[in-house]
Formats: structure tokens, sequence, C-alpha cells
């Protein structure tokens, strides 16, 4: 069998393909951003949004924290903080962020995936099967896998290095046969600067404590859930060194080196 023909075989969605977005009021499914991706690049590692605030806006999402203290994590109305021992941490809502995209999670799709996949051929395979790339995508698998490689970035102090420089000395762990959960969002090429393009996941371990940000990872069987919007909302900054920073500047080479 091919693999457009495995793929194929693979997908199934649970409402038709002209469904498959909510109807319901416009900001209860919109993806919610605070800064950019190129400030995070830059360096600006403090934001003035608590996770008081931020919970308002979704209860699933990615991001990190003041000093770019570890990743986080939010599935389930549940916030963690994946410290760069790569231990999960109840995050504290007076904690602040200098980046985090969140969303009310609200799945309208399901693939399942019944073969042996990396992080490169899974996200090839939820490519095929959602309607649009121009869209916004929010993506939840829960399971077991074979192997994940996750890492975590740890705190820093000012003056703040760029980021390509904090993730080369970056913690990496691989968790083996564990059951946990991906989580995090897939967005447009033409969000370069603003998001990272296409895929960005961190991972949680089903007994929540431990995790991080996914590097690779290896499953036989996902089933993985898809919340579509196409409502987008970003907040910025309007103060400290956001306002003077060099955002316009092309960052995909850097960006390649910061996800993977």
């Amino acid at each position: 069998m091919s693999l457009d023909d495995t793929f194929a075989a693979a997908f199934h969605a649970h409402r038709e393909a002209g469904d498959l977005f909510h109807e319901s009021s416009p900001h209860a499914h919109e993806v919610f951003q605070t800064s950019t991706i190129n400030a995070l690049l830059e360096g600006i590692y403090d934001g003035g949004t608590s996770f008081a605030d931020l919970a308002q806006h979704g209860d699933f999402g990615l991001g990190t924290f003041n000093g770019l203290d570890g990743e986080m994590t939010a599935v389930d109305g549940e916030f963690f903080q994946i410290k760069s021992d790569g231990l999960a941490y109840p995050v504290d809502p007076e904690m602040r962020t200098p980046f985090a995209v969140i969303m009310h999670f609200d799945p309208t799709l399901t693939v399942e995936i019944d073969e042996h996949m990396d992080f490169p051929s899974f996200a090839a395979a939820l490519d095929a099967a959602v309607p649009s790339k121009n869209i916004f995508y929010a993506i939840k698998s829960v399971g077991r896998f074979r192997e994940v490689k996750v890492r975590s970035v740890p705190k820093q102090e000012k003056p703040y290095p760029p980021l390509v420089e904090v993730v080369e000395g970056q913690p990496v762990f691989e968790h083996k046969d564990v059951e946990g959960t991906l989580m995090g969002f897939r967005f447009p090429d033409y969000a370069q600067g603003i998001n990272v393009p296409g895929y960005h996941l961190h991972f949680l371990t089903a007994d929540k404590t431990a995790g991080g940000h996914v590097m690779d990872f290896h499953t036989h069987h996902a089933s993985v859930e898809i919340d579509i919007t196409s409502d987008f909302h970003m907040e910025l900054p309007h103060a400290g060194d956001f306002m003077d920073a060099e955002l316009a500047k092309d960052t995909s080479g850097d960006i390649a080196k910061v996800e993977k």
C-alpha cells in the first residue's frame, strides 16, 4: 500500500467537511496569543500577562514564562511549568508570560493514525487531513508513544541572550514507551514572525509529572483531535523592550534551529 493510500485510510472526520467550523459566538473558539515569536527570538523574555488573565482566554495552549523559565503546557484547564529539570510543576496564576498561545479546545475533526510515524510524517499526515493550510489548528493526541524527545530551556538572567543561543545548551530528555499528551498548534506559513509556521507541539506525561517542547517522537498508533478555527486574536506589549526591538527581519533560520 502506498503512503498516500495509508494516509487516506487513516483519516476520518466525525463531521462533514463543511461543518468543521464552530458556529457559536465569534470569540468562543479564537486562538489568543500574547506577543510574537520574533520578540521571543530577540530575547524579550519579560511580559505583563498573568496566567490568571491568560486562563480567561482558554484551557489549552503552550508558551513560556518570564525569564524564559521553562515550557508552559495547558491541557484541560490545568497549567504546567516544565522546568529545565524536565519535570512539571503547577503554575501560580500570578506568574507572567512573555509569549503564549491559548484557546478553548473543542475539536471538530478526528484523525486516526495506524502506522509507525515520527514527527515529520505525523505532520504530513495531518496536513493531508485538514481542509486548508491557511487557517489555524489546535492539535491534541492522547496515547502511548514509543519515544518522545523533548527539551526545556533554563531560566535566563539579564542581559538576556537571543533564543538561538539559549537552546545551544538546552537540556534534552527522552521518554521511552510513555503515555501522555501531545498538544499544540499548526500556524500557516504566512504567520512567519508572528508564530511558528507549521507545527509547534509540547508534551505532558499521563501522570502530569514531566514533559517539554517536542523535538521528535515515534508512535505506532495515534488518535488526533483537531480544533479548526479562522479566528485569531493577538495582544502586543505596549511597554518595555518590545517597543524598541527590531522585529521585521527574516527569522526562518532561527526558528528552525530553535524548534528542532
